[in-house]
């Protein structure tokens, strides 16, 4: 066996030092030669060239899933936001947690910086990371003080087209399927403070929501039959043609105009229309806003199969109306103002296309007051009079407030008709008179003596009138009986 003497020791310390002096020598010697000799892209070059092959390279693959794609929502985000809630696991160290007293159940989100592991195929491992960046000097599509969100996706290179051919798809899919099983419609209005789920706000463009828990609906609404089913009709035939606004080539939405005075049912017929289609109300108040650039980021932040609704559209805001003078007190250039040429563009212009299965509402209680280049077909496609209440809108008031039916009616239920009938009553009023009392006999007698004193101050306002020679607004009239005539559900579509 070989044996160390330690006298030795110095001897082999001081040779080996000796030979690492001379290496280190000639190292120096040769990289003073080759900087010399050899240009210093090249040797850059060559450089980088041995990094390649000597470094390890990752066999990971990351997606990036921003929240926007320019101005529009990013609908991959708003896949894997639904899905990723079903894959919270026990070992996920940090959550977000909300429950308004509306909600019955505790929402659960991942915050920043945790990771959600997920399984595909049985062999494909994923890894899913919400991250929250500040805003960027180039971030010219948010707002000041809104932070940037993504998720990041990791998985191993060898499966990328399973992921993108098959796992996305299956993402969006299962999303789809548990927004269907928890829809609940809600109403959405610019401020992002408000909110009672704060997964569903979308505080980087300006919105908040809260569950819209109107009860109004079809079988309540105080309107004439008639109406009421041409306005169902008209709904059920716009959600289920969706390749046939393909095939025309017109984009997939449709307007409604709600006029008449207030206290007929306006916004109740929204109401009902939403919960009709499990729709989201997006509420727009035009003076807020403060130029068509942003107008128009604010409505491509909407969902599809939503109402957009703009209430009191002749007073809403100050707009520039097209071929009138301009306001003086306005800026003079069209991208630091916003105008009726802007508002028109959405409806039915280029930006119109941005987003399917839509509906606009503008409501109104002067629909003379209107610019007419908002009321021509393609613009708002259905002008609804909401009108004075009548008998058949009584019975339903009725039934809903005192439990009385047309087939079982009350002693003094003809003579409120012809009341009704011969006076200008809203339905608004209507329901405040019978709400007064549970008992149907009070109530009922409340409301003729009501609807007698409404009577004699209409025959006094009209008698003033004449006596004036003042032309009554045509709108103040109680619905014609002929409004349907010349209803044309298909001449409506593209007229």
């Amino acid at each position: 066996m070989f044996t160390l003497n330690p006298k030795d020791m110095p001897t082999t310390a001081s040779t080996l030092f000796s030979a690492y002096a001379s290496f280190a020598a000639s190292m120096m010697l040769l990289r003073s030669i080759t900087d010399q000799l050899i240009p210093h892209q090249i040797r850059s070059y060559i450089y980088s060239a041995l990094s390649y092959f000597f470094t390890t390279s990752s066999s990971n693959l990351t997606l990036i899933v921003d929240e926007h794609c320019g101005m529009a929502r990013n609908e991959v985000y708003d896949a894997a936001e639904v899905y990723l809630r079903t894959k919270i696991s026990p070992f996920t160290e940090r959550l977000k947690i909300s429950k308004t007293p509306r909600k019955k159940n505790i929402s659960i989100a991942i915050d920043k910086g945790e990771e959600i592991t997920d399984t595909f195929d049985n062999d494909i491992k994923l890894k899913w990371r919400f991250t929250e960046l500040e805003k960027g000097q180039n971030d010219k599509y948010r707002s000041a003080g809104d932070n940037k969100h993504q998720f990041e996706l990791v998985f191993n290179k060898k499966h990328k087209d399973k992921v993108m051919e098959f796992y996305l798809p299956y993402v969006f899919a299962r999303a789809k399927a548990i927004k269907e099983e928890e829809k609940v419609v809600r109403l959405y209005t610019r401020g992002s403070s408000l909110g009672d789920d704060e997964s569903d706000n979308r505080g980087s463009s300006g919105w908040g929501s809260i569950r819209m828990e109107h009860p109004s609906n079809f079988g309540t609404m105080a309107m004439d039959p008639e109406l009421k089913r041409m306005v169902i009709d008209d709904l059920d035939r716009f959600v289920r043609r969706r390749e046939f606004y393909k095939k025309v080539g017109k984009a997939w939405k449709r307007g409604y105009l709600l006029y008449g005075p207030p206290g007929t049912g306006k916004s109740s017929l929204i109401a009902a229309m939403a919960n009709y289609l499990k729709f989201d109300v997006y509420d727009l108040e035009l003076s807020s806003i403060y130029n068509n650039s942003e107008l128009r980021r604010i409505l491509l932040s909407t969902s599809n199969r939503s109402i957009l609704v703009i209430e009191d559209i002749d007073c809403s805001a100050k707009m520039q109306n097209r071929g009138r003078e301009p306001d003086p007190h306005m800026y003079q250039s069209n991208n630091n103002r916003l105008t009726l040429s802007g508002l028109l563009n959405f409806i039915d212009g280029l930006w119109s296309s941005c987003g399917d299965e839509r509906i606009i509402v503008f409501t109104t209680n002067h629909k003379d007051r209107l610019d007419p280049a908002l009321l021509r077909p393609g613009r708002m496609d259905v002008h609804i009079h909401m009108s004075y209440c009548t008998a058949s809108g009584f019975n339903i008031l009725a039934s809903n407030y005192l439990g009385i039916h047309e087939g079982n009616p009350h002693r003094l239920c003809r003579e409120i008709e012809g009341l009704i009938e011969s006076t200008e009553v809203t339905p608004a009023e209507v329901a405040e008179e019978l709400m007064k009392s549970d008992d149907a006999d009070v109530a009922l007698e409340g409301l003729i003596n009501f609807l007698e004193r409404k009577k004699v101050e209409n025959d006094k306002k009209k008698e003033e009138g004449a006596d004036k020679n003042e032309i009554q607004d045509p709108e103040s009239q109680p619905f014609p009986d002929n409004y349907l005539d010349n209803y044309d559900p298909s001449l409506s579509l593209f007229d």
